[in-house]
């Protein structure tokens, strides 16, 4: 069996178990199109400007929570050491893991896509914009989901995963824009990865121009949290 296979067969897998997951189908779907109904009717049916925000949570929920939590379990409970015993390489492994993701990833995207299209959506995306930032964004979020999962105890990553993502969503620039906010704390604000995802989809999707700053932030936090993961990173 070739690598490719392997990859792609292991990929599968992953994807399956999550889509049987009830939690996970609670994070990656109910939630974020629960949100997009509330945003748009508590701000009068802005929907254009709801969409993005929606899909930066969704991309959040997916990349760095669900990845954060599922790899901690399985950490935990010796399945990532199991897997290293098979014919699958360690690349092998966090390839299929991050295909299984990203795929994952995109079923939300259209959901939304599609319950935010009967709701009145209709969008200018500029589609090279928001390939960079989901590629960029989900990334940096998925090197620090690796990075808690293989810091912590499974029960600590399932916390912190929990809070930091609430933390993020709130006070982290994606429901309050760090524009919006006093200059100062707008501009740490600014520095973190959620902001920059969110500030990046809102111009992708609305035709604006795109953030150059908030792609060399999410770059920055992506190759740090891959190199912290990489030197910290246990299998068991």
């Amino acid at each position: 069996m070739s690598g490719v296979t392997r990859v792609r067969a292991h990929a599968g897998w992953e994807l399956r178990l999550l889509l049987r997951n009830g939690e996970q189908i609670l994070l990656m779907f109910i939630i974020p199109i629960a949100l997009l109904i509330a945003l748009d009717l508590m701000r009068g049916g802005e929907i254009d400007e709801q969409v993005p925000t929606v899909l930066t949570v969704s991309l959040i929920a997916t990349c760095f929570t669900s990845l954060a939590i599922g790899t901690g379990f399985e950490r935990r409970a010796g399945a990532l050491k199991f897997l290293a015993t098979t014919p699958l390489s360690r690349l092998d492994l966090l390839l299929g893991k991050a295909l299984a993701t990203g795929a994952l990833a995109a079923l939300s995207f259209a959901a939304l896509a599609i319950v935010a299209a009967f709701m009145g959506w209709r969008p200018g995306i500029d589609w090279l914009g928001l390939a960079a930032f989901v590629i960029l964004g989900g990334g940096a979020f998925a090197a620090l989901a690796v990075l808690l999962a293989g810091a912590l105890r499974a029960e600590a990553v399932l916390a912190l995963a929990n809070g930091i993502f609430v933390l993020l969503i709130v006070f982290g620039g994606v429901v309050f824009a760090a524009a919006d906010m006093p200059p100062a704390i707008g501009a740490v604000v600014g520095l973190l990865p959620s902001a920059a995802l969110a500030d990046g989809l809102n111009a992708a999707l609305t035709g604006g121009t795109l953030p150059a700053g908030a792609l060399l932030v999410l770059l920055v936090w992506g190759a740090a949290g891959a190199l912290l993961a990489r030197r910290t990173f246990t299998w068991d």
